[in-house]
């Protein structure tokens, strides 16, 4: 069995609707990006898997175990943050991990040791003796992946880790998880915003009120519609007659044009992609300095899949 498994998971609050159905099987090696505004149902699927709250309906297994049934199993190799973290804000970050070591079965020097490791992954080494209580959001965001990397999990399950934070605190946040993905983790990623996804994810499941919407790579997805976005800049301004020659390509639907910037609608597979590299260059004579997948794509498909059920 995968390491983390969904059946049929659903979830009423009352009357309403908060989870569908949900089935989900992700493997080792990947990170995935659980992706959908809120409201849609990303943390009721994030705290059944932590055994926070139970499903109306289905199961959810992690690494082979019920999460309901036999949790203390299939929580031992599970690091999370739910939510936004809180710590104790008369203690510094020593003394809050110290405290939750123990309770994951730490002690000693073990302890000690591995306090010390996840500091530094997080950055948090030179503020490791100052009261929670000066920390900013994302100096807490690090603290929280400090404290669920603590016992050197297999599964991380983040739930919105960079929300609220300025852009240096969602960078720093977004290079922690790729270090922790180079690393070999598997990491379930829930966010409603698109380009952390595509930053860290390699696959994605689009969700919109508690239905699954799309569950696949990254690069896939685009199938989906088939109509692919491919942004492209230039060292020089293209002239119009190279524009010309670009609509009047294969494959290629519509070129807009922004300063050194194409924006090319486009529908092909991953070999003719490079051939129209190929064609940019040798044939039209353009100086390109990038040539990559549109990060406004994910969000047209996603737009137009939210239509599809709402």
């Amino acid at each position: 069995m995968e390491p983390i498994v969904t059946e049929e998971l659903t979830k009423y609050y009352g009357k309403v609707l908060a989870l569908d159905n949900l089935n989900l099987k992700i493997e080792k090696g990947q990170c995935v990006g659980f992706l959908g505004p809120n409201g849609a149902g990303k943390s009721t699927t994030i705290k059944i898997m932590c055994n926070l709250i139970r499903p109306t309906k289905g199961r959810a297994y992690i690494n082979g175990y019920d999460t309901l049934l036999d949790s203390k199993k299939a929580l031992k190799s599970v690091g999370a943050i739910v939510e936004v973290p809180e710590f104790y804000p008369y203690l510094n970050p020593i003394e809050i991990l110290s405290y939750l070591g123990k309770i994951r079965g730490l002690t000693g020097l073990d302890l000690k040791k591995r306090i010390v490791e996840v500091l530094e992954l997080v950055k948090l080494t030179e503020w490791a003796q100052t009261k929670i209580a000066n920390f900013s959001r994302g100096m807490k965001q690090r603290l929280g992946i400090a404290q669920a990397m603590l016992h050197d999990p297999s599964i991380l399950i983040l739930d919105e880790p960079a929300l609220g934070l300025d852009p240096r605190g969602t960078y720093e946040t977004r290079e922690i998880i790729k270090s922790l993905v180079k690393q070999g983790k598997i990491i379930f990623l829930a966010s409603h915003m698109l380009h952390e996804v595509q930053e860290v994810c390699d696959s994605v499941a689009l969700i919109n009120k508690g239905k699954l919407l799309a569950y696949d790579r990254m690069e896939s997805l685009e199938k989906i519609f088939r109509v692919q976005k491919i942004e492209v800049e230039t060292l020089s301004i293209p002239e119009p007659k190279q524009v010309a020659k670009i609509e009047k390509l294969k494959s290629v639907g519509s070129v807009s044009v922004e300063g050194n910037r194409l924006m090319i609608n486009f529908d092909g597979n991953e070999v003719m992609r490079a051939d129209l590299l190929a064609v940019l260059v040798r044939d039209i004579g353009l100086r390109v300095v990038s040539f990559k997948p549109s990060t406004e794509a994910l969000e047209e498909i996603y737009l137009q899949l939210i239509e599809k059920v709402t």
